[in-house]
């Protein structure tokens, strides 16, 4: 298994150490989950009792697979210096993972529904994760729209409701993929989420001068007089005179907390000279270009009824752009359905089976589970059509889909819930080989239906 980072993890004698950091959930802090280096969160019980769980194989091998594919040269370093993975512990870890399939999951809706477990969750995951009757574990990644916080706390949170072992390079959030643009755009401005979580997020992913909508109401209180910060909120907020800034980018990373005060601001800069505050353009088409996270106009909540979500804002603030200019702007959407968010788990995907397999092609099947066919079962099946792998749309009935309505975008596959979603694509695999015996990179697995009777 390799094993790469910014600052690679060693051992004392200075050799490349082959795993993740453990980090118990009920004790890891703010500044664990920003060090450098695959990290996988583990359930505080496993942690007290010393034992190793066993989603971790799964958890640490995307973990150090996506290191790898973010920061490739120290693995190139590693084995131009001789470092090799002969580790026999990591190859009796390794030797019942499936290597040609795996499960994809939204959040909300799928795991949680208002921050509470669906009931049937953590069976799912501990059935992926090797309680099965054929004794194998099947790799899972998380593809959510959700945002507002790091990767990395929302790894911590999971982890702690579903009792298992997660790594943060197993999600992928709807504002993910924007990291990559850090190095476009300097002066930015980025809206939603809870407090200041979204500027932390903006600043992790390497954004050099991350501006909130509070920093301009403190600067200003009368660009939104009828939005007046609370004490923590100004506190939080950044002294500033932003008469002669220049911001290039708009990103929307999470659901906006007050709808008026944020309209307000993104559309002052859509229509302004060159992205700077109280200036407007005799043409409208000189405001920096706005990114959302994802396009979700509605969501599942705790709620009986779905609520509006980021997707909402979006079609808003296009209306009041055309209304006040006569114009249409040009808006650029993440997370699912975007081809960016799937395009960004394939490569994740590609290096996993590469590192484990030493084989670089995608998984032959993923299975996508979601709630909402506006985008995870549109987003899968419209990246099935081009994809080498063969992206499985999966339909569950605990988040926005209405039971017996007939979806805009159709699954090849209906259930009722997540553990049902698991238990459909395990037994189709499982009927696959049973027809077809496996071969190339899937040697390493190829007895795992007759585990339960060796010999």
């Amino acid at each position: 298994m390799h094993v790469t980072s910014s600052a690679p993890p060693q051992s004392a004698e200075g050799n490349l150490l082959h795993y993740a950091r453990q980090l118990p959930s009920d004790k890891a802090t703010k500044e664990d989950l920003f060090a450098d280096g695959p990290t996988v969160i583990i359930p505080a019980s496993d942690s007290h009792n010393g034992d190793s769980p066993s989603s971790m194989t799964i958890a640490e091998s995307i973990a150090l697979a996506r290191d790898h594919l973010d920061h490739p040269f120290v693995l190139n370093a590693a084995e131009e210096f001789g470092e090799d993975d002969d580790d026999a512990s990591d190859d009796s870890q390794l030797s019942n993972v499936v290597p040609d399939y795996v499960f994809g999951f939204d959040i909300d809706g799928v795991l949680l529904r208002g921050g509470n477990v669906i009931p049937e969750a953590r069976e799912a995951l501990r059935i992926l994760n090797g309680e099965n009757e054929d004794g194998i574990k099947v790799p899972y990644i998380f593809l959510t729209n959700g945002g507002g916080k790091t990767e990395n706390e929302r790894c911590l949170d999971l982890s702690r409701q579903l009792d298992v072992a997660v790594s943060p390079d197993q999600f992928i959030c709807g504002h993910t993929p924007m990291s990559e643009m850090a190095v476009q755009y300097s002066t930015v401005l980025v809206v939603g989420g809870e407090g200041e979580k979204c500027r932390v997020v903006a600043e992790n992913y390497g954004f050099r001068d991350v501006v909130t909508p509070g920093d301009l109401i403190k600067w200003k209180p009368s660009v939104c007089p009828f939005r007046k910060l609370t004490d923590d909120e100004y506190k939080n907020s950044r002294e500033r005179d932003f008469s002669d800034v220049n911001i290039e980018a708009i990103f929307v990373f999470a659901d906006s907390r007050d709808w008026a005060a944020d309209a307000q601001i993104i559309l002052e800069l859509l229509m302004s000279e060159n992205g700077r505050m109280g200036t407007v353009s005799s043409t409208f088409q000189e405001g920096p270009p706005i990114f959302f996270a994802h396009n979700d106009v509605v969501w599942s909540t705790a709620y009986d009824l779905t609520r509006y979500g980021m997707g909402a804002l979006r079609i808003m603030i296009e209306a009041l752009y055309k209304e006040s200019t006569g114009k249409t702007i040009d808006v650029t959407s993440y997370g699912k359905p975007s081809k960016a968010t799937f395009d960004y788990a394939t490569r994740v995907l590609r290096q996993w089976r590469k590192d484990l397999f030493d084989d670089a092609s995608p998984p032959r099947t993923v299975y996508f589970v979601g709630d909402t066919p506006e985008s995870d079962i549109r987003g899968s099946n419209e990246y099935d059509e081009h994809s080498e792998s063969d992206w499985y749309s999966i339909l569950v009935e605990t988040g926005v889909y209405e039971p017996g309505t007939e979806p805009r975008y159709k699954p090849r596959k209906t259930v009722k819930n997540v553990l049902e979603a698991v238990k459909f694509g395990m037994e189709r695999e499982r009927q696959k080989r049973l027809r077809t015996p496996p071969d190339g990179c899937a040697s390493c697995v190829s007895t795992y239906i007759l585990r339960r009777n060796p010999g």
